[in-house]
């Protein structure tokens, strides 16, 4: 009888702890679902109003003593009225009684707390079960999983930061030497180098500043060395060939290690450069 007790308990702790997992999964995609709501919902009104402020724009600046040309004119109104429409349904759609979407009215702010609710709630639930030592370990070691996701996730973030920053960097230098050579009047060219100009002096700085290319690398590099721990832990390879319950220590010490030269490295990169020099 005591066996069977306890197996029944051990059956109903995992029941419960992939039940979290699947909530857990479940609230990530619908976070993904809402950001992508939220952003029909403000994105597509913003571009309409952009659209018809530059339909506006070039009837003014070009076409002011002259008729605009149909072909543009017929795509501008079909595009401001694709726009229009869009914009209606969706908020017909988020304000509607019977909203065929799960989280209309939902902020993604309460959803990612619903998120963190939801994994304290696994992880308190896993180590109410497992008081040991041992087991506490093998608890930590579960959550390392979601860190490596989220330092990847942080990672690819910066990563398209820089890469944007440096792909408006190399089109608006080039489009500087092209309007400096297509342009004889001071008009409008004048204005668009200035635009340019200021444009590529701010991602200069803000790329020198920010630095998303290194915290990219950091984050990635973290993340690779967090999974070759795991990946070594779970097959039982150097460094973890010894008792379960030395190779859980060494795999906590050598995680915590990590994640604070992480940290330590992030501290350097919001530093000043002369700063990181003295340190140095």
């Amino acid at each position: 009888m005591p066996e069977r007790t306890t197996t029944s308990n051990t059956r109903n702790t995992t029941d419960a702890l992939i039940k979290y997992r699947r909530d857990i999964a479940d609230l990530r995609q619908r976070i993904k679902n809402r950001r992508f709501q939220v952003a029909g919902l403000f994105g597509t009104p913003i571009i309409l109003a952009l659209a018809i402020l530059s339909w506006i724009s070039l009837k003014v600046f070009i076409w002011l003593h002259g008729d605009m040309p149909n072909a543009i004119h017929g795509a501008f109104t079909g595009f401001t009225i694709i726009l229009a429409i869009a914009t209606i349904v969706q908020f017909a759609v988020e304000f509607s009684a019977n909203s065929p979407w799960r989280d209309s009215e939902t902020s993604v702010r309460k959803l990612k707390l619903d998120l963190e609710l939801a994994e304290e709630r696994r992880i308190l639930e896993a180590r109410r079960l497992t008081p040991s030592t041992l087991e506490r370990q093998a608890s930590y070691k579960e959550r390392i999983p979601t860190e490596v996701v989220r330092l990847r996730k942080e990672s690819r973030h910066y990563r398209r930061v820089h890469l944007l920053m440096q792909w408006l960097l190399f089109t608006s230098s080039a489009a500087i030497s092209a309007i400096t050579a297509w342009y004889d009047p001071p008009q409008p060219g004048k204005g668009a180098l200035i635009t340019l100009g200021f444009m590529v002096t701010v991602i200069t700085a803000a790329t020198g500043y920010f630095k998303p290319r290194e915290r990219a690398f950091n984050l990635q590099q973290t993340a690779d060395s967090m999974e070759q721990h795991i990946t070594a832990l779970d097959l039982g390879i150097a460094p973890y060939m010894q008792e379960d319950a030395k190779n859980l220590e060494l795999f906590a010490t050598s995680v915590e290690g990590l994640r604070v030269e992480q940290r330590k490295r992030e501290q350097q990169l919001d530093q000043p450069h002369q700063s990181r020099q003295e340190v140095i």
